[in-house]
């Protein structure tokens, strides 16, 4: 039972800096009055909800201070921003009529429905209205309206009006960026107040807020672009505003820093620049083809990635591209995945389809015939052509394709053997990714949501069996294991392995999903005979090393920025003759490094050789191999590197040597 409290006092639970005190406070005391001696404090997390600090505390309440530079902190920053900027264009263009505008990642955005679109000038424009409202420190206040009074209110911005239609439905939580505006609760809007404590101007908000317009310390409208209204492109085309607000004005130089890097390592400019692959309109949108250089990488990984897999035991099968549905039906991922699958097309009275999984293929391989436990672990792999029909707007470059090539597996296992092979997975996926230079890495573990049990199969019982199988094994490793509630597919959770790259961005690389649904009596009815004599299901465990072996390719390119180490690269040594007459012992050199399996182009253009030399340096070539009168009678060479360095008179055989010892440890340069 709650002690009672004189009606003038309240006890809160306040923690700072990680410690927890008992306070008694003053009926009617605010948030802010906690924390007032932390500028950083921005915000409240109260009773694990997140308030403005102008929130009434009530007795019994737990409260934690929300600083500015935390992951919830820069979302209500830039989600402040977001109001500013709406302001602002109102401001300059009042018939502007409001959509939408969440914080996303690194940033914000706003949704305008705007006579013309936005250009560069207007950005500007903008900007320094937006710092005119930040500079006159306009309060943020929170007040409760109900959905009558909002839509008079609202009643010239037809869609946040549509908004409020669908307060307290499911439509409002699966709408892009809708919920930071209305929920299932109370509805709120927001008004800037003024000093002589007037609106300014007001939003439809759930909040919270930073106290004032001059808590923003230092942002940036990056670009403008076209949106559908609620991303759904039967919706009108509305204009959007991308920006970026951080903590300090160090932070946004930071992050600018590492736009600017970012574009230089963009996969889609070097793959031009390095002649590796493009994406021509005749054969459609997220379709890649890879040229000569780029088939080399291609071909590299492909053919590591297959010796490793049969190294771990697993045997090669091979899979049509194109199924009848049914398959699909019987494995369950229709109607689940429909919508990111290419239309049936009707052939001789049956309907097919690409397939976007090989999964139900190697279902059919298992079941081919009777499976004894003593064939368990039994280890399928291939490179399987996929084909997922991704919305126009979100393909990009190799990293968000329609048309993929996976290094798919897929092991069936007896559910006593199920942990000692996520173990076995992880252990083959770590180091494939340190061998391609990416070993700054975490484990991400995806569940299913509890409040969503139609997009999920299976029982409590048996989604437990398989979190605690996949957590047990990823805590073995020493890696952080950072929670994704609801992330699951739909038969079952994973375990997806995110690497950082050379400028920090983090990517989903390797994944590994444990299947209780597949193997079931109503689906494939897969079995294997017990020592027992007796039949009972296996476990199936996905596995993917590569993901997509496109979509890898286009992270090694941003996160080498096109400067592949040796044994990747495309042209491994570039042999430039100081003159004309220097050519044929260069090429005598290059027939000896090929015999070694090396990659070697010999330059004998007219260029100068300092033009051969940048040329290379261009191209990302690892090594330079020059050689002039000196070296011919010596029978050596002249070594230059990317960095500039250059040996001179290298004896000929050490320089092979260098090169092959280079390729064979996958030194990473």
């Amino acid at each position: 039972m709650q002690k009672e409290h004189p009606v003038s006092e309240i006890k809160v639970v306040r923690t700072h800096a990680g410690q927890r005190e008992e306070q008694t406070l003053t009926t009617g005391t605010k948030a802010w009055e906690l924390f007032r001696d932390d500028a950083d404090v921005i915000a409240a997390r109260v009773g694990g909800e997140l308030r403005d600090l102008a929130h009434e505390l009530r007795d019994g309440d737990e409260v934690e201070g929300v600083e500015m530079a935390s992951k919830d902190g820069r979302d209500i920053l830039r989600h402040s921003t977001a109001h500013v900027l709406a302001q602002a264009v109102q401001q300059i263009w009042p018939e502007a009529r409001l959509g939408i505008g969440p914080p996303v990642e690194n940033g914000f955005y706003y949704d305008f429905d705007v006579e013309t679109p936005f250009v560069p000038e207007d950005l500007a424009k903008i900007e320094t209205a937006m710092r005119k409202i930040i500079k006159a420190n306009q309060r943020f206040e929170r007040r409760v309206t109900t959905d009558a009074d909002a839509l008079t209110e609202l009643q010239d911005e037809p869609y946040k009006i549509e908004l409020i239609g669908l307060k307290g439905g499911a439509g409002a939580a699966d709408t892009e960026g809708a919920s930071v505006e209305v929920g299932a609760g109370e509805l709120t809007i927001y008004d800037n107040i003024g000093r002589d404590g007037q609106a300014a101007w007001s939003d439809l908000c759930r909040g919270p807020h930073l106290p004032t317009t001059k808590r923003i310390p230092a942002f940036k409208l990056m670009r403008s672009a076209a949106a559908y209204w609620r991303g759904d492109e039967k919706n009108k085309q509305l204009q959007r505003i991308y920006g970026t607000a951080w903590e300090s004005k160090e932070a946004l130089d930071e992050h600018l820093h590492r736009i600017e890097e970012a574009e230089r390592r963009d996969h889609r400019k070097l793959g031009r620049e390095l002649d590796l692959y493009s994406f021509p309109d005749e054969i459609g949108s997220g379709m890649a083809v890879f040229h000569p250089r780029g088939g080399v990488i291609k071909r590299e990984m492909e053919d590591y990635v297959r010796r490793r897999h049969l190294e771990e035991g697993f045997d090669y099968v091979g899979t049509p591209h194109i199924s009848k549905d049914g398959l699909f039906h019987t494995s369950g991922h229709l109607p689940y995945y429909a919508d990111t699958m290419f239309p049936p097309m009707e052939m001789e009275h049956a309907e097919y389809r690409l397939k976007a999984m090989n999964c139900p293929m190697h279902n059919l391989i298992y079941r081919s015939r009777q499976r004894s436990y003593r064939e368990l672990p039994l280890r399928f792999f291939e490179f399987g052509s996929v084909y997922r029909y991704e919305k126009s707007g979100v393909v990009h470059g190799l990293t968000r394709v329609r048309a993929m090539t996976q290094d798919d597996s897929h092991s069936y296992v007896t559910p006593e053997q199920a942990p000692a092979e996520v173990e076995h997975l992880l252990t083959f996926v770590t180091g494939l990714l340190k061998d391609f230079g990416l070993d700054d890495y975490y484990f991400e573990l995806s569940t299913r949501d509890d409040s969503k049990p139609d997009k999920f199969i299976g029982s409590d019982e048996q989604w437990q069996t398989a979190t605690d199988v996949l957590e047990t094994a990823a805590l073995k490793f020493g890696v952080d294991l950072v929670p994704d509630p609801g992330g699951a597919a739909f038969y079952g959770p994973k375990i997806s392995v995110q690497a950082k790259d050379a400028i920090g961005r983090t990517w989903q690389m390797s994944t590994i999903q444990y299947d209780f649904n597949q193997p079931a009596v109503d689906r494939f009815n897969l079995e294997y005979v017990a020592n027992d004599g007796t039949r009972k299901q296996p476990v199936m465990i996905h596995s993917a090393k590569f993901g997509s072996i496109e979509r890898f390719i286009g992270v090694l390119v941003e996160h080498y920025a096109g400067a592949f180490p040796p044994w990747l690269a495309p042209v491994q040594v570039q042999a430039i003759p100081i003159a004309e007459r220097h050519n044929d012992y260069l090429y005598d050199v290059a027939r000896r490094m090929k015999v070694a399996g090396l990659r070697v182009e010999v330059d004998d253009s007219d260029d100068r050789m300092q033009k051969k030399i940048r040329n290379a340096q261009l191209q990302k070539v690892p090594f330079m191999m020059i050689a002039g009168d000196d070296d011919v009678e010596k029978g050596a060479v002249s070594f230059r590197y990317r960095d500039g360095r250059q040996d001179n008179g290298v004896p000929l055989e050490e320089a092979i040597q260098r090169v092959a010892s280079a390729v064979a440890s996958r030194e990473q340069v």
